[in-house]
C-alpha cells in the first residue's frame, strides 16, 4: 500500500508526545485504571480482575456458547526481550502495592512459570487469545541471542501465543532477519544451530506501519483476525514510529515507519469493511505510570491521572473502533483506561517487561452487534510468580540450549568485589564499559582521548552473587552478553571540541529534549549537569573538562563509541559526523579484555564512584 505523507495533526501528536515525555521525566502525571465503575451489559458475564495479582488469578468466560454476550479472555505481555531463564536482580522483580500502602518486593519472569501462569489462566476459558506487544526478541541473554533468537520463538510457540506487533528490536538485525524469524529456515551467515531446520513462528508477527519503501507495502502483515465460533477480534500491530532512531541505520535500511495513530485508523476501518468490529491494538509504544507498583489504582483519582509519555495521546487519538489497547516498550506495568476521541472509556494496558508479568482481559463481545460492550471490559495485571510448577517443556528447551551455549557461556573473564549497577543518571557499569571502551580504543590508536556510551545500550546490571556453579563475583561471558547483547563494533572518530560540546548538549536537547539521554563517559571527562535549568542548557559549557582542561573549541579530538552511536543513534546527529573512522572489534571484546586485563579473583574491580558529572537538581 502506497506510503502517505505525515498531517499536519500527525506532527501535532509527535509534539504532543514529547511534551508527555518531558512531563514524564519531571513527574510522570497521566493516566487511569480498570472499568471497575462502570455497569455491565444485561446479560453480560461479571468477570472478576482484581489488582491483587499474587496468585494466578482468571477470568472464567461463559459456558453458554448461544447467549448474547461472550466474555473472551486476552492474555497479554510485551518486551520479553529473549529472557527464557529468570532475569536476575532487579531485572526480575516486581513492587507489590498493599491496601495499607505498603510494598513488598516479588521475584518474578522466566517461561517455565510463565507457561504455568498463562496455561493455568486458560483454564475453562473455551475464548482465549493471547497477544503480545512487541520487543520478543533482541537485546537477549545469551541462551537466546547467541542463536540469533530462535530459542525464543521455540519459546513462544510452545507458550502457544497467537499474535504480536514487532517491536523496534525485532528490527536489530535487520528486515530479512525479521522474515526468517517469521518463515523459518538457517541463519544465512551461521547456518543450522542443531540438526533440526528453524520452523520459524508459529504466530504472525504484524508491522502496519512499517513499509519497505520500494514498494510502499508493510513488511509483514499488517492485522490479524481470531475467530471463534462466530466471535471474530481483529489485532492491529504496530511499533513506534520513532523506531529508526534508536536503531542501528543498517537495521532499518530500505525501511519507513509510519504514524501510529493514523496506521490503526487507517486498518481499523479496513477490518470495519470486512465485518470486523472488535479490534485491539498492538503499540509497540508505552507510557510511564505514576507508581512504580504494578497493581497501583491507574484510575486514581480519575481516568486519565495515572499515566503520561506517548501512549497517552495515542490512546487519545485513536479512532473509537478500536476497542482495546495492549502496548510496550517502556517496560512500565499498567491497566488504564484512557477517554477515546469520542469521551468512552478504553482499556490500555502494559505488562511490564521479560516476563514478569501478564496481563488477564476480558472483552464481552455482543453476539447482536458484533462488538466489544466496553463498558463490561475487566482488566488486571498479575505477577509471574516463581512459587509454581516449571512447565516441563520449557525446562527441557532451557537445557537444550543452555548445553549448546555452555562452552561459550560459562567461561570466566572477570571478577568484581560487589554488584556493578545500571541505575542512575551516570551509573557504575555506564562508568566501567566507557572505560573498557577506552582501553581498548587506545590499543587501535594511542591518541584516543575519550569514550561516550549509550544508557540504553545498556541491557541488565553485573550481579555480585553467582548465577549459576561460577562462584560469587565472578563474571562469565554469558553475564557480560546480557549487559551487551547488541554486537556493536567500537568505532574511533575524529570531532572539533566544538562538536563535543554539541554532542553533550544533545543528551538534553533536539530529539532527546523531553526524554534525556545522558551518555556514560570515560575517565578523565567531566562536566555538571544543572536539571533546573532547560533545554541544552542544562549542560554547563564551561564546566566541560577533560583531564582537568577546558575543551578547546578548535581542537581535534580522538572519540570511541559504538558503531549505534557512530551512526548518530539515540538522536546524537552530531556524532553521525566524524571523520577518519576506524573500526575495532565489538564492544564485548573490550568489556571482556578490560575485564581479564583488570580483575583477578585476589584482586576483584570495585564498583566505580559514578561521579564524573555533577547533577544539580
Amino acid at each position: 500500500m502506497p506510503a502517505t505523507p505525515a498531517s499536519s495533526a500527525s506532527s501535532a501528536r509527535r509534539r504532543r508526545r514529547r511534551t508527555n515525555r518531558l512531563l514524564a521525566t519531571a513527574a510522570g502525571v497521566l493516566t487511569v485504571g480498570a472499568l471497575t465503575a462502570a455497569a455491565l451489559p444485561a446479560g453480560a458475564a461479571s468477570a472478576g480482575g482484581g489488582k491483587d495479582g499474587m496468585s494466578p488469578g482468571h477470568h472464567k468466560g461463559h459456558k453458554n456458547d448461544k447467549g448474547r454476550y461472550q466474555d473472551v479472555q486476552l492474555l497479554s505481555f510485551n518486551d520479553l526481550h529473549g529472557n527464557l531463564e529468570p532475569p536476575a536482580g532487579s531485572s526480575g522483580r516486581v513492587t507489590h502495592l498493599h491496601e495499607d500502602g505498603t510494598t513488598e518486593t516479588i521475584d518474578a519472569g522466566g517461561v517455565e512459570y510463565l507457561a504455568t501462569h498463562l496455561r493455568e489462566a486458560r483454564e475453562g476459558n473455551r475464548y482465549s487469545v493471547t497477544a503480545a506487544g512487541g520487543d520478543m526478541v533482541g537485546a537477549s541473554p545469551l541462551i537466546s541471542g547467541l542463536f540469533h533468537d530462535e530459542p525464543t520463538i521455540e519459546a513462544l510457540n510452545k507458550l502457544d501465543l497467537d499474535v504480536t506487533s514487532v517491536g523496534n528490536h525485532e528490527f536489530d538485525e535487520g528486515a530479512q532477519e525479521l522474515a526468517r524469524l517469521q518463515n523459518g529456515g538457517c541463519h544465512p551467515t551461521d547456518g543450522c544451530f542443531t540438526d533440526k531446520k528453524f520452523k520459524g513462528a508459529d504466530f504472525p508477527y504484524l508491522a502496519a506501519n512499517v513499509l519497505d519503501e520500494r514498494t510502499g507495502r508493510p513488511v509483514l502483515k499488517p492485522y490479524w483476525v481470531w475467530k471463534q465460533n462466530g466471535v471474530k477480534v481483529g489485532f492491529i500491530g504496530v511499533t513506534l514510529e520513532g523506531t529508526p532512531d534508536i536503531v542501528s541505520a543498517e537495521g532499518v535500511k530500505g525501511l519507513s515507519f509510519k504514524d501510529e495513530v493514523d496506521t490503526i485508523d487507517k486498518y481499523a476501518k479496513e477490518l470495519q469493511r470486512q465485518g470486523v468490529k472488535s479490534i485491539v491494538a498492538l503499540v509497540h509504544e508505552g507510557g510511564f505510570p505514576a507508581s512504580s507498583a504494578y497493581n497501583y489504582d491507574c484510575d486514581s483519582p480519575g481516568a486519565g491521572d495515572g499515566i503520561s509519555g506517548p501512549i497517552a495521546d495515542i490512546a487519545e487519538n485513536v479512532s473509537p473502533q478500536v476497542d482495546a489497547l495492549v502496548t510496550g516498550h517502556t517496560h512500565a506495568a499498567y491497566v488504564c483506561t484512557v477517554p477515546d476521541p469520542a469521551g468512552k472509556p478504553r482499556m490500555v494496558t502494559s505488562a511490564a517487561s521479560f516476563g514478569r508479568l501478564y496481563t488477564d482481559t476480558t472483552l464481552t463481545y455482543d453476539r447482536r452487534t458484533g462488538d466489544i460492550a466496553r463498558t463490561a471490559v475487566k482488566s488486571a495485571n498479575h505477577v509471574v510468580t516463581r512459587d509454581v510448577p516449571k512447565a516441563p517443556d520449557m525446562t527441557r528447551l532451557i537445557d537444550k540450549w543452555n548445553t549448546l551455549a555452555a562452552p561459550i557461556g560459562n567461561r570466566a573473564i572477570g571478577h568484581i568485589s560487589g554488584d556493578i549497577v545500571r541505575d542512575g543518571t551516570e551509573s557504575p557499569l555506564g562508568d566501567l564499559i566507557a572505560d573498557a571502551q577506552l582501553a581498548y580504543a587506545r590499543t587501535l590508536d594511542p591518541e584516543t582521548d575519550l569514550a561516550l556510551m549509550n544508557p540504553g545500550g545498556i541491557r541488565a546490571s553485573l550481579t555480585h552473587a553467582a548465577s549459576a556453579a561460577e562462584g560469587d563475583g565472578v563474571v562469565t561471558y554469558a553475564e557480560g552478553f546480557t549487559v551487551q547483547p547488541f554486537a556493536n563494533t567500537v568505532n574511533l572518530q575524529d570531532f572539533t571540541g566544538a562538536q563535543l560540546v554539541q554532542v553533550l548538549k544533545e543528551q538534553v536537547s533536539g530529539a532527546n529534549a523531553a526524554s534525556v539521554k545522558i551518555l556514560q563517559i570515560s575517565a578523565g571527562l567531566t562536566y555538571t549537569l544543572d536539571l533546573t535549568k532547560s533545554g541544552a542548557d542544562r549542560v554547563v559549557t564551561d564546566s566541560i573538562r577533560l583531564n582537568g582542561e577546558p575543551i578547546d573549541e578548535a581542537a581535534t579530538y580522538r572519540v570511541a563509541a559504538n558503531s549505534f552511536l557512530a551512526g548518530g543513534g539515540d538522536g546524537f546527529t552530531t556524532l553521525g559526523e566524524g571523520t577518519g573512522d576506524l573500526v575495532g572489534e565489538d564492544d564485548l571484546t573490550a568489556l571482556e579484555q578490560y575485564l581479564t586485563a583488570n580483575s583477578s579473583g585476589t584482586n576483584p574491580i570495585a564498583p566505580p564512584a559514578a561521579d564524573r558529572i555533577t547533577i544539580v537538581q
